[in-house]
């Protein structure tokens, strides 16, 4: 499965860091299958099933029991600094040392749902959204006994604007909350006496804090519940080192990062489970072993050697196929699968200050040639993933309907003989250069060399791709990238933050550009402002469906399709919920026992 994407910008005009987990710290720990205790090595244990997708609305082996070791396996960890991170897995593993105001759910089938964490609620706005305040509840502390104060919060939030040192984490808080015309440069150059801070951010007392966003944003709480908005003990800030050793508000604190244990992450005796609703903390220790290839992810499932995955990646194609040959037995493989759309979708952007694709009717040439169905079965098939052709993630509900269009080749030649080019055209293809994405280029210049467009499939480097190839509308332009093979998910399980990077106008820049398709619509700019002005839950999905339908209207954009992950649970995981915004089995709630 080719898992090159990139983390998107989220909202408001402004972009967001897509090149930072390059610059990150990779943690790359090497340790052994097998583990020396066995109480732990999965060993004259039963192996726990339940059936297939029994943990995306129900609970996989259920249980309360304390204790254990809970074996993790992961791929790289970009940074173990909370303000630093970029990954959903890495996001996933913070839950059990991090803390945020609001947080998403563990009940099982409202995992893209909020909840308070350390707050008393989802927050307060009295004017639909351009300020928020939060109250703190009594009794959170730090694992050094500190209590945690919204002034923790406030300095925690405050260094993600500190981009000279603090690399790699979302910025939204920065494009919600600083001013353009007197940049906050974060905390660390912060020379005022009594180091009032960032003025947007408001703490009058020690358990309340306010926020004074830029424009209004009915979704600001979905930003509360990145790890990035956690709190940070200003006394025990290191800088840039900080992800050596983060400082715990939750009830693990991490006790070793080692190159022969891993991340081993130790029960943290100052948190305080009467404050905390969502985190049940039943094993005694966790232990996480990172820099794994997916095979070796999952091998360790299925040789037992590891509980859960937190990449969010699903297994591997040659371990899918495995799957299906161990459907038998007293308790067959299949039934430790959760198979879930993961919210990425591969879509074409055809750049429109690109030629000839500045011409609706080109756009629309290539939109008629494309076949979905073939694209599928270069991605592997349908169990790896399942067309789409509208910008919309299918777990989200209220979405414009799936019409599953098929290849037209004959309103491609009409279209191209409106947009005068009767005899087709060349362009240029721009795919990351990665085996499962050139194989798909590859054959979407097939479908469109059939009606006469003639493609140049032309890979460019994983590393940069996202961040200054196809985000640089100028060097699209010179380089003449007439189409753009992306991926694309959103940071939050909500339709403006999956839309609005994609097709605001105003959310064009010149480095890490999100636009791909550099769609600069003033009647979309239009619908996206109306959506964000809608408070009803139902109208608002209503008004981002009418954002949908009219950027696919306007042929920018060519859905393909959503990728599909299976998770595969260990053989001893209890506890076992699908946490919906981070495509794998929620540590929140896992137990070994």
């Amino acid at each position: 499965m080719d898992t090159t994407r990139e983390r998107p910008a989220w909202a408001l005009g402004t972009r967001g860091r897509i090149a930072g987990i390059a610059a990150a710290v990779v943690l790359v720990v090497a340790v052994a299958v097998s583990c020396s205790s066995s109480a732990d090595d999965g060993t004259g244990v039963p192996v726990l099933g339940d059936g297939a997708d029994a943990g995306l609305t129900g609970v996989r082996a259920p249980s309360e029991t304390v204790g254990g070791t809970l074996r993790v396996v992961t791929g790289e960890v970009d940074s173990l600094d909370p303000q630093r991170s970029y990954l959903p897995g890495v996001w996933n593993l913070m839950r059990l040392y991090t803390r945020t105001l609001v947080t998403y759910s563990a009940e099982p089938g409202r995992t893209d749902q909020l909840v308070p964490d350390l707050a008393t609620d989802l927050g307060t706005s009295p004017d639909g959204g351009s300020t928020w305040t939060f109250t703190l509840r009594e009794g959170t502390r730090f694992e050094n006994g500190r209590p945690i104060t919204a002034r923790d919060v406030k300095y925690g939030i405050e260094r993600s604007f500190a981009s000279d040192v603090v690399v790699g984490g979302p910025t939204h808080v920065v494009e919600l909350l600083d001013d353009p015309d007197n940049p906050y440069a974060g905390p660390y150059q912060d020379e005022a006496p009594d180091r009032l801070g960032l003025a947007a951010i408001e703490t009058p007392d020690d358990r309340t804090i306010t926020f004074r966003l830029r424009t209004p944003q009915p979704e600001f709480p979905f930003v509360m519940a990145l790890p990035s908005s956690s709190p940070v003990p200003i006394e025990s800030d290191s800088g840039a080192d900080y992800g050596r050793d983060p400082v715990s508000s939750g009830p693990y604190a991490i006790s070793a990062v080692d190159a022969v244990t891993g991340i081993v992450l130790d029960r943290n005796p100052e948190w305080d489970p009467a404050t905390d609703d969502v985190r049940t903390a039943l094993p005694d220790q966790v232990v996480v072993r990172t820099g794994l290839t997916g095979l070796e992810r999952d091998q360790a499932l299925l040789a037992g050697s590891a509980d859960v995955d937190v990449s969010g990646t699903g297994v591997q194609a040659q371990t899918t196929a495995r799957l299906a040959e161990e459907a038998g037995g007293e308790v067959p493989v299949t039934a430790r699968v959760d198979e879930v759309t993961s919210g990425v979708v591969r879509l074409l952007a055809l750049p429109t200050n690109v030629a000839p694709f500045d011409d609706p009717s080109c756009r629309a040439a290539v939109a008629a040639a494309v076949d979905r169905a073939a694209v599928q079965e270069a991605l592997g098939g349908s169990l790896n993933a399942v067309r789409t052709s509208q910008l919309w993630p299918r777990a989200m509900d209220g979405g414009p309907e799936e019409t599953d269009p098929t290849a037209d080749p004959d309103a491609a030649a009409e279209a191209l003989t409106a947009c005068g080019r009767p005899d087709g055209f060349d362009t240029v293809l721009a795919v990351p250069d990665a085996p499962l994405s050139v194989k798909v280029g590859e054959e979407l210049a097939g479908h469109l060399g059939e009606v006469g467009i003639r493609v140049e499939v032309r890979p460019l480097a994983v590393a940069g791709f996202y961040a200054t190839d196809i985000g640089n509308p100028d060097n699209v332009a010179a380089n003449g990238y007439g189409l753009v093979l992306a991926t694309w998910t959103a940071d939050f399980p909500t339709p403006g933050s999956f839309l609005v990077p994609l097709v605001d106008g105003r959310s064009v820049s010149p480095v890490g550009n999100t636009n791909f398709a550099r769609l600069t619509d003033p009647a979309i700019d239009q619908l996206v402002d109306a959506a964000r002005a809608v408070g009803e839950p139902e109208a608002a999905r209503a008004a981002w469906r009418e954002v949908a339908t009219a950027a696919v209207g306007t042929g920018a954009y060519v859905p393909l399709a959503e990728t599909r992950v299976q998770l595969l649970a260990g053989q001893r995981l209890h506890n076992g919920v699908v946490m919906a915004a981070y495509s794998g089995h929620d540590l929140a709630t896992a137990g070994v026992r």
